[in-house]
């Protein structure tokens, strides 16, 4: 029995950036940057700039319903854009960079419609939810040196994401904020030393080190999915150690000199936790890092669990 594609089809500004966090998602098994909504066939990056073909650009997601489904899709999107932003997205501006979101079929019409009337509802944006919803259009992949942007040219595309303002409003309007009284309630003593004062528990003298169920590992403070049992190895540290994270959006690595050493250290990007360091030191046949994490700073959900907790779409990792 083979498992049912569908397309979904998001306008959301400059599409390097809508690429991303749709990316490494259990079920999504293709992404293309390109241009849809207008007329002219086979449009150049050029010609849609200029705002006179009726294209946008966008991202055409080829996924797995039954895995990750078009609703997820939806409230993915919506966290990525300003949907009040009627002229374009923060400094790109024109009918090109305008958001939308294209049905392929009544269904997702009918969830699009939904989601939209519900986000307006809820309150959560002053000015009116402006988002296009519209019948998909033939859509036309951009040039090779488009796609996959933020892995092919991370370091600006960093840059270019903080400095177009898009970074810190999907920070200021979806970011949750954790305030240190509220946490050192929530947190025991060690896993608040460690995701709030950048601390280190002991090897071998921690929750998961050797843990051998299958599951996956959330973010302590937010809830966040970070790493899976199927990328976890014995690499004799003493500490859960994997070879690669469940979502690289899901991370940040940054230069860490303290204690006199030069380290890569890893942080949880929704919650700002201090999760461990990652080093070149692990399994070649499986890329070589080896990301050393404290069980403190993660949740275990074992697999059986998964649904319980609303993260059914990483059943597959197991099957």
């Amino acid at each position: 029995m083979t498992n049912p594609i569908e397309k979904a089809i998001f306008a959301g500004g400059c599409f390097w950036c809508m690429v991303e966090p749709f990316d490494e998602q259990p079920g999504i098994e293709k992404i293309v940057s390109g241009y849809t909504g207008g007329d002219k066939p086979n449009p150049t990056y050029e010609e849609v700039c200029t705002n006179t073909t009726g294209h946008r650009e966008a991202v055409e997601i080829t996924y797995n319903p039954d895995v990750f489904p078009y609703k997820k899709l939806l409230e993915l999107y919506w966290q990525q854009i300003d949907p009040t932003d009627a002229g374009g997205q923060f400094h790109d501006r024109g009918e090109s960079y305008k958001t939308a979101i294209y049905y392929t079929n009544e269904e997702q019409k009918h969830l699009a419609e939904q989601s939209k009337q519900a986000l307006a509802d809820s309150g959560k944006f002053k000015d009116p939810i402006v988002t296009d919803i519209l019948p998909a259009k033939p859509f036309y992949p951009a040039e090779e040196n488009h796609q996959d942007y933020y892995k092919k040219q991370s370091f600006h595309y960093r840059m270019y994401k903080k400095g177009s303002g898009r970074a810190d409003f999907i920070k200021m309007n979806w970011g949750k904020k954790y305030q240190k009284e509220e946490l050192r309630e929530k947190l025991t003593p060690i896993q608040y030393h460690v995701t709030q004062e950048n601390g280190t528990e002991r090897p071998f003298d921690n929750e998961y080190w050797n843990n051998n169920k299958e599951g996956i590992y959330v973010d302590i403070v937010s809830g966040e999915p970070l790493f899976s049992t199927t990328d976890q190895y014995d690499a004799g540290c003493g500490w859960p150690s994997f070879t690669e994270p469940l979502n690289r959006n899901s991370i940040q690595e940054q230069l860490d000199t303290s204690h006199g050493m030069r380290r890569i250290e890893v942080r949880s990007e929704e919650a700002d936790s201090h999760l461990g360091h990652v080093f070149d030191d692990g399994p070649l046949e499986q890329g070589g890092m080896r990301y050393c994490i404290n069980s403190a700073a993660m949740r275990f959900i074992p697999k059986d669990k998964l649904k319980e907790e609303g993260l059914e779409q990483y059943l597959v990792l197991f099957e």
